[in-house]
């Protein structure tokens, strides 16, 4: 049975959303300390708001690049991303180019990728969201190897703004092609303790959501 400091420890606790304001941000920052959760995953513009707030936490600050389209060009991305470490981030959620691995440009993806690991490691962590509800299971297979080949730490599933979001049999396809040699984010419309559990259970190593002080909160409740 998971811990309640493991659960919180699992959380990226999100706020992404175009209408986010500073006060917003600052509280984000003073819940995630106050629930010890893994990150707060923001957008790039307040990296270094947060990264000032949660000096000497254990909280890390995670970014998404090229979010979430995963269109920009690849000189962007990195550039980006090494910004975006210069500001304090520990993280970085990398949204692949989806049409070239639409158009099965394997190469032109994991180019993409090793430009931005290039730009950060050692750094930072670096996660290579797949988009999953875009791709067929080949093409998420395919896209799995690009991101382990490249020299990322995480496969994440999905970025929230897309068609769709986390399903465990991503979680588990994803987990049969990089096993333990890197880890595994779901993402994407996870709002309960029972979702978040369920996803940690099939091989997440992390949660990504906005709703983690419920989350949280539900499980105080339900193992007090």
């Amino acid at each position: 049975m998971i811990t309640i400091e493991e659960l919180a420890r699992s959380i990226e606790y999100t706020l992404l959303k175009p209408t986010v304001t500073k006060e917003m941000i600052e509280l984000l920052c003073e819940e995630a300390k106050q629930y010890q959760f893994a990150s707060v995953a923001v957008n790039p513009f307040w990296v270094s708001l947060c990264s000032k707030k949660l000096e000497g936490s254990e909280v890390a600050v995670c970014t998404g690049i090229g979010f979430p389209l995963g269109a920009n060009t690849t000189e962007i991305k990195a550039a980006e991303a090494k910004r975006a470490v210069m500001q304090g981030a520990k993280e970085v959620d990398v949204v692949i180019n989806i049409g070239k691995a639409k158009e099965g440009d394997w190469s032109a993806v994991r180019e993409d990728i090793a430009a931005v690991v290039a730009a950060v490691k050692p750094a930072a962590v670096v996660k290579i969201i797949l988009e999953a509800c875009y791709l067929t299971d080949d093409e998420k297979i395919m896209a799995s190897k690009a991101a382990l080949e490249s020299g990322a730490d995480y496969v994440k599933t999905s970025t929230g703004f897309g068609s769709g979001g986390a399903t465990i049999d991503d979680i588990r396809l994803m987990k049969s092609v990089v096993g333990n040699r890197m880890k595994i984010k779901a993402a994407g419309g996870i709002r309960r303790l029972d979702d978040a559990m369920a996803f940690l259970e099939a091989g997440a190593d992390r949660i990504g959501t906005s709703n983690g002080v419920s989350i949280v909160n539900e499980f105080k409740r339900r193992f007090k």
